[in-house]
């Protein structure tokens, strides 16, 4: 992907996330089943650094649950962040970065996690060399032996989901432009709106694992209607 198309994408998505904030985070309200599934290995872990945290939810749901670990919550959006960090416990901190930026840890501290979470995140950056650059500095934030444990959207099981797929050339590209399993979808929840969001398979997502240095300890699918819509795995 040439660094145009890849700037595009992520200006795509930045304006989104400001722009719907709100909206989206009406939708967020609770927690997907998978997550949920894993909020048990995450509530072991003494220090937890939460990838896209947007709204906060699966903080308050550790908060409610006692979790006395450092939590720290990652996000581009101030007004998903001002959400999340509403009544959290003094344990619980949230910081402003964007994953597509060479120093989104800044505000890390040289701290390293026993395990690194990012739920619905890895498909919204475009182009496989920044995604290893974000991977192999998880990698570098995890102590040795800790876990990344993430999930990823597949729209694609659900032919409502799929109805909302836009073709390229509505942003002026075309399919030459983007990867394979790159998307664009549209928003219909307090207006109309764009996301870029990349269909990640099994084995395109065990390949991405081996070259960013994990291996892959577990994974399932979960969540929506046919409990398909969540690909989650968890590396070490």
């Amino acid at each position: 992907m040439n660094p145009t198309t890849l700037s595009r994408l992520l200006d795509l998505n930045r304006h989104f996330y400001q722009s719907f904030a709100l909206p989206f985070s009406a939708t967020r309200q609770r927690l997907q089943p998978g997550v949920l599934h894993l909020v048990e290995q995450t509530r072991q872990a003494s220090s937890l650094l939460d990838l896209g945290c947007g709204n906060g939810e699966l903080a308050r749901q550790l908060n409610h649950q006692g979790y006395k670990g450092l939590y720290t919550g990652l996000d581009f959006s101030p007004i998903l962040l001002d959400e999340a960090a509403a009544s959290q416990a003094g344990n619980f901190r949230f910081h402003q970065a964007d994953l597509s930026s060479h120093d989104w840890d800044a505000h890390l501290a040289g701290i390293r996690y026993d395990a690194i979470l990012a739920f619905a995140v890895l498909h919204h950056l475009p182009g496989m060399d920044l995604r290893l650059q974000v991977l192999q500095k998880v990698r570098s934030l995890l102590v040795p032996g800790g876990h990344f444990i993430h999930s990823e959207w597949q729209f694609l099981s659900s032919p409502r989901l799929t109805n909302r797929i836009q073709p390229w050339e509505t942003l002026g590209l075309s399919l030459r432009d983007v990867d394979p399993g790159d998307y664009l979808l549209d928003w219909r929840h307090g207006g109309k709106g764009l996301r870029y969001v990349h269909h990640f398979s099994e084995d395109e997502l065990s390949d991405l694992a081996g070259l960013a240095g994990f291996e892959v300890l577990e994974f399932f699918r979960s969540d929506g209607e046919n409990h398909r819509l969540g690909l989650y795995q968890v590396w070490r």
